[in-house]
């Protein structure tokens, strides 16, 4: 049974609908409704003041879409079978990152289920979902997310993501949830006919600003925070990655972000295991990993662009739009030993300075990549980084990420540098909606140093979709299999070489010797190098190889130097560019 109410602070009534049945709702303070009490399984939707019917904003469950009336969902129903589960701190784990409609042809979490003992067997231990947030249309992204409570119902709505997150505890995976604050898509957001969700005081990309500091936000706020802590409580969801924060406009006494990590650590005591917020922001401010007690948003890591920017340029050679100031091997090692690139100095695609050192923050703190799904599908075709470089540079890339001080992320797919791309893809049933999508993707990509040659698939063309659902049966086959395997060996040796997993500030070295970039992870005899030939002449190293990858070696082996050919990688101990 659940009790039925809603803040409408701006309706003189609001009636409940049930079916044929219409129920006036009791009015209290602060502009909250209160109606009956409702059996799970039941269809409902409020009418404000005569008008037409909408779903609950706090819906848990859509089951016909998100302008259709929403189904009460009992969390409390699900028979939790992690019980021995104590948690992850995501902090410093390997973490993979995949869409759940793509990640199998099923496109479903039920489906995902059947492939975690792949993640398990690569050595994943945290899953990170993109947005399941109810949206239009059976196919997207996830950013366009109008029942933010509420999982979409294409991906099997609540029960499933409370049955995926019990199979992922299972087998000792965390699950980490993708979620969009900053902003509603632009189908089926009736908010503002709720309560002023939504403020013109700021500005956003996506318009109009969600309301965190004007008249009403103190309900929007609970409404946004009470969402997050949702996903922990009742889904079990130990980690949350907040969609680009710094479009949460806060000029409050005290931040959003601050609210809501005081709040979760105060669930993770409640719940006794370890709860993780992780934030998108390209602000370039240690500001968002600091504690809340010393003035900071207290997020436990964030995500760091600019070491894949500096990664993908160094090994590419792009150099348009925000890789513009990246590219050199001594880009490459600032980013791996300070973090941040643009840490205060002058930023060309911004035209400003940027940004601010990150000092002695623990490099955990930051999560990094070589791919994800805004790298990728942001591109004009989506293509991947493997579908243009070398296998040995694809596997210099893996090697530099998952050896990193960082926390690193995988997006699914790339451990076998699979074919198919990830293309941003939609499915509005409005028609100008879609028309407007496709024209807007195809301007866009003009601000971003793109030529006008390039051919940009139209994301409502079901076709995009399809191209970017995941091939599974290939990664046992040629090159594939190979990328995987690597990926898997670098996994495990930093699950077993303790020098891979240290994050202190000083832990890294990196040293850049014309095409030779050598990093140095640890300290005293236990170091280990990870040494990257991007020339065209073999290189002798000195050292113990542990793991290469170049025209004659792959795998491990035990011998003291080793020849580095053209795009070749090894992990050593003990290594030296011999004279």
């Amino acid at each position: 049974m659940t009790a039925i109410s809603v803040w409408a602070p701006t309706a003189s009534e609001v009636t409940l609908v049930t079916g044929d049945t219409e129920t006036p709702m009791v009015p209290e303070a602060d502009g909250w409704f209160r109606g009956p009490v409702l059996d799970p399984g039941t269809d409902y939707a409020f009418r404000l003041d005569g008008g037409d019917a909408r779903p609950d904003p706090r819906s848990r469950w859509q089951p016909h879409g998100v302008h259709a009336a929403s189904r009460v969902f009992d969390p409390s129903a699900h028979a939790w079978r992690d019980g021995s589960w104590a948690g992850r701190d995501a902090r410093g784990a390997v973490t993979y990152e995949l869409h759940v409609g793509t990640f199998t042809p099923g496109g479903t979490l039920h489906a995902a289920i059947e492939r975690l003992d792949h993640l398990v067997d690569l050595g994943i231990e945290v899953v990170e979902l993109m947005p399941l947030a109810a949206f239009n249309g059976p196919r997207g992204w996830g950013y366009d997310g109008v029942a933010l409570w509420a999982v979409h119902e294409a991906y099997g709505g609540p029960a499933a993501l409370q049955a995926f997150v019990d199979a992922a505890h299972a087998r000792g995976l965390a699950v980490c949830l993708d979620v969009v604050h900053n902003h509603l898509g632009p189908s089926g957001n009736y908010l503002g006919e709720f309560g002023p969700y939504f403020t013109d005081a700021h500005e956003t990309p996506w318009g109009s600003a969600v309301n965190l500091d004007q008249p009403g936000s103190r309900e929007v706020r609970e409404f946004l925070i009470g969402s997050a802590l949702s996903w922990l409580r009742d889904f079990h969801v130990d980690a949350l990655r907040l969609d680009a924060v710094h479009a949460l406009v806060d000029d409050s006494p005290r931040h959003v972000l601050a609210e809501l990590a005081d709040r979760v650590a105060d669930l993770a005591e409640e719940v006794g295991r370890p709860l993780t917020l992780i934030a998108e922001s390209d602000l370039n401010d240690v500001i968002m990993v600091t504690p809340t007690a010393e003035g900071g948003r207290g997020m436990q890591a964030q995500w760091a662009d600019d070491v894949h920017h500096a990664l993908h340029a160094w090994l590419t050679g792009e150099r348009a739009g925000y890789y513009v100031d990246f590219g050199s091997g001594e880009v490459m090692a600032k980013a791996l030993t300070e973090v941040f690139v643009h840490d205060g100095g002058y930023s060309t695609f911004r035209g400003r300075d940027w940004g601010r050192p990150v000092g002695d923050v623990p490099r955990d703190r930051f999560v990094v990549f070589a791919a994800n799904h805004d790298q990728i599908g942001n591109r004009a075709t989506g293509d991947r980084p493997s579908a243009s470089l070398s296998p040995g540079r694809v596997a210099a890339a893996a090697a530099l990420v998952l050896c990193s001080p960082f926390t690193p992320m995988l997006f699914m797919g790339e451990e076998w540098a699979a074919s198919t791309p990830f293309q941003f893809f939609t499915s509005h049933p409005e028609p100008d909606l879609g028309r407007a999508v496709t024209q807007g993707r195809r301007r866009e990509f003009a601000s971003h140093g793109w030529t006008s040659d390039v051919e940009v698939p139209d994301p409502q063309d079901p076709a995009t979709f399809q191209r970017s659902v995941l091939r599974w049966q290939e990664r046992s086959t040629g090159m594939h299999s190979r990328v995987l395997a690597w990926h898997r060996d670098l996994i495990m040796l930093r699950r077993d070489l303790a020098a891979l997993r240290s994050n202190g500030a000083h832990d890294t070295r990196v040293s850049v010797s014309g095409p030779v970039l050598l990093m140095e992870r640890g300290q005293g005899a236990e170091c280990v190098q990870v040494a990257v030939n991007l020339g065209e002449e073999v290189v002798h190293l000195e050292g113990l190889l542990l793991l290469g990858w170049d025209a004659n070696a792959l795998g491990r082996e035990a011998r003291s130097g080793v020849d580095l050919a053209p795009d070749g990688v090894a992990v050593l101990r003990g290594a030296a560019l011999a004279d």
